[in-house]
């Protein structure tokens, strides 16, 4: 199963990413409300490889595909569907085909999400659209709706938990459209700041175990806000950095190396302007060690890829 090379086989990761493209395996089937944030891990490799679709049809396929996705103000009471709108994850609600982004009437219970609201932003970016068909207004609405007075964001407007996951799928929304009145930014800076632990680094919530993925979001977040010289303790930070790399990268102490941390650590470390302290040569040589036979990566060695870690380790190689 696994490939003991040095070099990403490039045939073997197209195959595995088109094939993605195309049909999932059957154990994704749970992920059906999540199938744009799958859409993003597939092309978002391809993007990284020089492999996007070049075809206009089909990048015109995808790109309607995720318009269709978009909620919009019920086009008779927009009251009904206001703090909704964005984009959801898949049509599992069984929302008409609609890529012009037409007016339309609201359905119950369907509700946008803000990774998938992240995760439409960025396909379209990749594949070169200009945002045209997006309702800008809506969806920075929307967003602002989900921050909570402690500066946290929820994930839907119907409720949900809130951390720093969704903190960062925000200032992503905000960055591409470049409209920045989706969030309070002082009151979002406060709460990363709150989010720092006694060894430096964040969770994903005041006073959770600090972890490699709310670390990054906390630090990814503040330098798209301007904020980044607002961390309360950066030295200690950089320590608890450091530290996580055994070959590959954990993800918090005492956890095996996993391929996405490289990404959530590395990216953290080059945020910082400290990524030379990475020691590159042990860690590519633990992200070859999970390159699979079939193409693409997974997160430890000996087991099957997945389209998230090949995105990520893509990423960070």
């Amino acid at each position: 199963l696994v490939m003991a090379e040095s070099a990403v086989d490039l045939k073997k990761l197209r195959f595995f990413l088109t094939g993605a493209l195309s049909c999932l395996p059957s154990h994704y089937a749970n992920q059906e409300q999540n199938r744009l944030m799958l859409l993003y891990f597939v092309l978002g490799s391809k993007d990284l490889t020089n492999t996007l679709p070049e075809v206009e049809e089909e990048k015109k396929a995808i790109i309607d595909w995720v318009y269709s996705q978009q909620l919009i103000p019920d086009k008779d009471d927009s009251s009904l569907n206001d703090e909704f709108c964005g984009f959801r994850g898949s049509p599992f609600t069984g929302n008409p085909w609609n890529p012009e982004c037409n007016p339309t009437n609201a359905l119950k219970h369907d509700y946008s999400h803000i990774t998938h609201t992240y995760t439409a932003l960025a396909v379209l970016k990749m594949l070169g659209d200009d945002y045209s068909r997006v309702n800008r207004e809506a969806v920075i609405r929307s967003v602002k709706r989900l921050q909570n007075e402690n500066g946290s964001f929820n994930c839907l407007a119907s409720g949900s938990e809130s951390d720093m996951r969704f903190v960062y799928c925000a200032a992503c929304i905000c960055h591409l459209l470049n409209d920045w009145n989706g969030m309070d930014v002082e009151l979002t800076a406060n709460y990363i700041a709150s989010c720092q632990n006694y060894d430096g680094a964040m969770g994903q919530a005041p006073g959770q175990e600090s972890n490699g993925g709310g670390t990054y979001c906390a630090i990814a977040s503040l330098q798209l806000m301007g904020k980044l010289d607002e961390i309360p303790d950066r030295e200690l930070l950089l320590h608890w950095l450091m530290d996580r790399q055994i070959s590959g990268f954990q993800g918090r102490p005492n956890k095996v190396a996993d391929t996405c941390y490289s990404w959530w650590i590395g990216a953290s470390l080059q945020i910082l302007g400290h990524f030379d302290l990475v020691s590159e040569d042990i860690c590519r040589g633990f992200h070859f060690q999970c390159q699979a036979n079939i193409g693409g990566f997974s997160k430890v060695p000996g087991v099957h890829p997945d389209v998230l870690h090949t995105y990520f380790s893509l990423a960070a190689l």
